[in-house]
C-alpha cells in the first residue's frame, strides 16, 4: 500500500482562516447567522427544551471523543445504524462542568429525560435511546455547514491560500465519510458558543429569540449592503456588525427617505414564534427581558429590532466564537485537501 505524501505548503492554519473570514465578512455574515439559527432551531425541536438536547449533545461529544482517542472512525451510516448509544462513566457533575449549568438544573433535566425513556442508567453507564424521541439526524445541518465551508474555501482560493475546488456535495460526502471525527469538531465549535450565550443572556430561549431578530435584521442589512456596494466591495467584520446592530444602513431604506429614523423591518412576536416553534407567550416574556437589558427595542410597528448596545456586549464575545469556528473550518478544509 502506498503512503500518501502531504504537501504541507497547502495546509491551512487557524489564523489564516480567521483573518480572511473577518476581512470578508460582508460575504459571510448573513450565511453564518442563518447557519447558527437553523442549528438552534434543531436544538430546540427535539424536546421543545434547549437544555435537554444540550445534555444529550454533551454526552454524544464524550462518546465521539472516546472514538477519536481510540482511533475508531465511523461514517454517518455506521454511526446511526443503531438506536442505542452507550455512554461510559456518566456523572451529573461532569455535565455541569461541561455546560456550566447549576447542578439542580442538570439533575432536573436528566430526570425528565429518564422519564421520557431517552436516558437509561445502568450503574455508572448511561444509554441514549434514540428510538424514544424524535431524534434529529444532522442531515440538513450538514448541507448548511457544507455550503458555508465552500464559501470560505472560495475566499481562500482568491487569496491563493487554498487550491482545491469544492462543491457542497463534495464537502458533505467527506463529512459523512469521516462523521465521528468531523462531528466531534463541530460540537467542539458549537458547545462553547452555547455556553457563552447562556451566560450572556441568562437563558437559551432568550438567546434563540434574540438570534431570530438578529437573523431577520441581517437579511435586511445584506440586501441594503448589496444595493449600496455592488458585489465587489468588501466590508470587514467590525464594520458589518456595527452597522447591523446600530441600524446605520437605514439611510438606504425607504423609511429613512421619508424621514422616519426608526427601522421598519423588524419582526413580531408571532413571527418569532412561527419561525422557532417557541410559544408566543414565551417569546413575549423573553423579549421583555431582552428589552429591559437593552438587547432589543420596539420600532414604530411594535416589531423587535436590535439596539446599539449589542456592539459593546456581543462583538467581543463573537470574536472568541469565530476563533473556534476557524479551527473547525481549518480542520475540515485540510481534511478535504488530502481526501
Amino acid at each position: 500500500m502506498s503512503i500518501q505524501q502531504i504537501d504541507f505548503s497547502k495546509v491551512l492554519g487557524d489564523e489564516q482562516v480567521y483573518d480572511h473570514m473577518m476581512a470578508n465578512y460582508d460575504q459571510l455574515g448573513k450565511d453564518w447567522i442563518n447557519h447558527q439559527w437553523r442549528w438552534m432551531n434543531a436544538v430546540y425541536q427535539a424536546f421543545k427544551d434547549h437544555y435537554k438536547y444540550m445534555i444529550i449533545i454533551s454526552l454524544v461529544e464524550k462518546t465521539l471523543q472516546f472514538y477519536d482517542q481510540m482511533n475508531i472512525k465511523l461514517s454517518y451510516e455506521q454511526y446511526y445504524s443503531k438506536n442505542f448509544l452507550q455512554i461510559d462513566k456518566f456523572s451529573i457533575g461532569e455535565i455541569c462542568e461541561k455546560l456550566q449549568l447549576p447542578k439542580e438544573t442538570v439533575r432536573r433535566k436528566v430526570l425528565e429525560l429518564e422519564k421520557l425513556g431517552v436516558l437509561k442508567r445502568q450503574k455508572q453507564q448511561i444509554i441514549i435511546d434514540r428510538s424514544s424521541f424524535s431524534f434529529i439526524k444532522p442531515e440538513n445541518q450538514m448541507k448548511y455547514t457544507s455550503a458555508y465551508i465552500v464559501k470560505i474555501s472560495e475566499i481562500l482560493k482568491k487569496e491563493k491560500l487554498y487550491t482545491k475546488k469544492l462543491e457542497p456535495k463534495i464537502v458533505e460526502n467527506v463529512l459523512k465519510k469521516n462523521f465521528s471525527i468531523c462531528w466531534r469538531w463541530f460540537y467542539r465549535m458549537q458547545i462553547p458558543m452555547i455556553i457563552g450565550y447562556h451566560d450572556m443572556f441568562e437563558d437559551l430561549t432568550a438567546f434563540h429569540c434574540w438570534g431570530t431578530v438578529c437573523m431577520n435584521q441581517a437579511f435586511n442589512y445584506k440586501k441594503a449592503l448589496d444595493k449600496r456596494n455592488g458585489s465587489n466591495q468588501t466590508k470587514k467584520y467590525v464594520d458589518f456588525q456595527e452597522e447591523l446592530f446600530t441600524g446605520d444602513y437605514n439611510e438606504f431604506n425607504e423609511s429613512v427617505i421619508r424621514g422616519d429614523k426608526a427601522r421598519s423591518n423588524g419582526v413580531s412576536a408571532m413571527s418569532v414564534s412561527d419561525m422557532t416553534g417557541i410559544p408566543r407567550a414565551t417569546v413575549i416574556r423573553k423579549c421583555k427581558f431582552l428589552i429591559k437589558n437593552d438587547y432589543l427595542r420596539l420600532n414604530e410597528k411594535k416589531q423587535y429590532i436590535l439596539t446599539g448596545f449589542n456592539v459593546q456586549k456581543i462583538l467581543p464575545y463573537q470574536k472568541l466564537i469565530f476563533k473556534n469556528k476557524a479551527k473547525f473550518i481549518r480542520k475540515v478544509l485540510n481534511l478535504l485537501t488530502i481526501s
